[in-house]
């Protein structure tokens, strides 16, 4: 905003204008924190461009009915495109500074996932040069304090090469904490005050990652976009999931940041679709001439998306009961996958082209029944001496919950490609196992000369594909087979991808990707407000009709497959859950 005061500066200025930068200049350490490291810089312009994806040809609009890529004035007027607003070096490229400020750095995802995944990036070199990392919270502590907290869960898990002492000590010196309050202009400014004085006046970049509740996105969004946001390169603010908990909650909450932010700024994160398996669907169909001929109702039987957790609440109850199961996981890490593997072949791997796809897909489905959908809530459960609590057993939980931990639905894709073939989602806590996977179930062959080997139980002679996000990531086919012998018997074996037996290196955490993505800009893997908006009309009218008419869920133990009516929907759409079959 213009006019606005700067705590650290002795003037107020216009944003944008020269005089700004010389009245600014007071904000400016002559002791210049960032740290050079000699041997990153080439390197990480090299891995940056190998990761590069075909560009339109044409002009990208956002919402505004501004270029994509145009930079937005503090005053709301629009500038120049930033590829021609960045000062070019000697060497040809812009010497920039990456500031990432972790907003909500106190909390459990801040510590466990985003600073970790930060570390993996700095330690694989993907990180440019020069960056800074900035923790905001509204927890007292100084910069050492935070450095102490963020060391405890810091490994050099991708390998065992040498220097992970010195990594760990480089990537702490350029960590800092700034406390302040959420919705306080004043404190953000302090903070941009501080960013300035680490960036050391020249060009920069900030990314802001909000690790925090969503009934704050809009406060922070303000304060950063008015009081933090850059003068010379982009600001990109990353928002973690639930983005609302229905149709007209998300709308609204899209509706205020458009207020502050650009859609193009906007990077609403789901770690699904970070996982490696996710980003390699599209590969194995797209690039593989096996796959794609079969990729329709006329190969296909019923596709089946399966999320399962071995464990409960674990005193996170009072949370989960705002969500439950479904919007928890269910519209948006399964939709989102559910889109990704049936949407048709993409114009390009841009990033609007893909998205374009998913939300026809999402537009394309058919509303939700409430008879095709089972939900369940577990309950304790004794298995030798150990005793297991139920949901309602949780002290955070409110008594007499009906908020389910466990949910199943059938839904269907209203085109040519999908009419008629189920897709099968199941999603719960406190189960027999703990596993994420897509499995595929092709049709019978039909006049199959082998019939008579298999019984009358012809599923068995079903084959079926299977990608298997966690735990051990794999890539499945179950084929028939005859047993090495004189006689004839068949058998259902697996061409098998198990990926840690096929590659070396460690796979990445699906936050390292999603965070080096949205410091390169590529939103592949992010969500689109109109994709948003899509998933939550399909799912807003069956959330409202559980709530109103008090549906109870069905109980199951603790530990257990879930609830009887599960085997029961798939069974009404002759389908059978493959994960319960005890052949994996």
């Amino acid at each position: 905003m213009a006019g606005q005061l700067n705590p650290c500066c002795s003037s107020s200025t216009s944003a944008f204008s020269a005089s700004k930068f010389q009245h600014e200049s007071s904000c400016f350490s002559n002791q210049f924190i960032i740290l050079p490291n000699k041997t990153r810089s080439s390197k990480w312009v090299s891995r940056i461009c190998s990761r590069n994806y075909p560009r339109k040809h044409f002009e990208l609009k956002s919402s505004n009915g501004y270029p994509l890529n145009a930079v937005a004035f503090q005053n709301g007027s629009m500038g120049k495109p930033l590829e021609e607003q960045v000062p070019s070096s000697g060497s040809g490229e812009a010497e920039a500074t990456l500031s990432i400020t972790v907003v909500g750095a106190s909390g459990d995802l801040a510590k466990k996932k985003i600073f970790p995944a930060l570390f993996a990036l700095f330690y694989e070199d993907f990180l440019p040069e020069n960056f800074i990392v900035f923790g905001y919270a509204r927890t007292r502590m100084n910069d050492v304090e935070l450095r102490n907290i963020i060391s405890q869960t810091l490994t050099c898990r991708i390998d065992k090469r040498e220097n992970c002492a010195d990594k760990m000590e480089q990537f702490l010196k350029r960590c800092y904490y700034h406390s302040g309050q959420y919705n306080s202009e004043e404190h953000f400014a302090e903070l941009d005050c501080k960013l300035k004085e680490k960036e050391g006046g020249g060009l920069s970049n900030r990314l802001f990652y909000l690790s925090i509740p969503p009934n704050i996105f809009v406060d922070v969004a303000k304060c950063a976009s008015s009081k933090a946001s850059s003068i010379s390169g982009w600001t990109r603010v990353i928002v973690e999931k639930p983005f609302g908990r229905d149709l007209e909650s998300s709308s609204e909450l899209t509706r205020h940041l458009k207020q502050y932010l650009r859609e193009d700024q906007i990077f609403r994160i789901d770690h699904y679709l970070g996982k490696e398996l996710v980003e390699n669907l599209s590969v194995l169909r797209f690039s593989n001439l096996v796959f794609e001929p079969l990729w329709s109702r006329n190969y296909i039987r019923n596709v089946q998306f399966i999320f399962s957790e071995d464990f409960g609440t674990e005193g996170r109850g009072g949370y989960f009961d705002n969500y439950g199961i479904i919007r928890d996981i269910m519209q948006n890490h399964l939709l989102q996958i559910l889109a990704l593997f049936a949407m048709e072949t993409p114009v390009s791997l841009d990033a609007e082209d893909i998205r374009n796809e998913k939300v026809k897909v999402l537009r394309s489905m058919r509303p939700i029944q409430l008879e095709d959908v089972i939900t369940g809530q577990y309950k304790g459960h004794s298995k030798g001496a150990k005793s297991y609590p139920g949901y309602l057993d949780d002290p955070t939980v409110p008594k007499g919950s009906i908020t389910p931990t466990f949910a199943a639905a059938a839904l269907f894709i209203n085109n040519a490609r999908w009419d008629g073939v189920p897709f099968l989602m199941k999603a719960g806590k406190a189960l027999h196992t703990k596993r994420a996977e897509i499995r595929v179930q092709f049709r019978h062959v039909p006049g199959n000369l082998y019939k008579r080997n298999f019984g009358t139980d012809l599923d068995k002679a079903t084959n079926e594909l299977v990608l298997r996000l966690q735990p051990d990531e794999a890539i499945y086919l179950k084929i028939n087979n005859k047993v090495p012998g004189l006689g004839m018997r068949l058998d259902r074996s697996d061409l098998n991808l198990l990926y840690r037996a096929r590659y070396t290196g460690e796979i990445p955490d699906a936050y390292e990707r999603l965070l080096l993505d949205a410091i390169e800009g590529e939103r592949r893997l992010f969500i689109r407000s109109d994709e948003l908006d899509a998933a939550w009309a399909l799912f807003t009218p069956l959330l409202k009709e559980l709530e109103e008419k008090k549906i109870a869920p069905e109980l199951y133990p603790y530990g257990s497959r879930g609830p009887v009516g599960a085997h029961y929907l798939a069974a009404k759409h002759n389908v059978r859950w493959g994960d319960l079959t005890g052949e994996d």
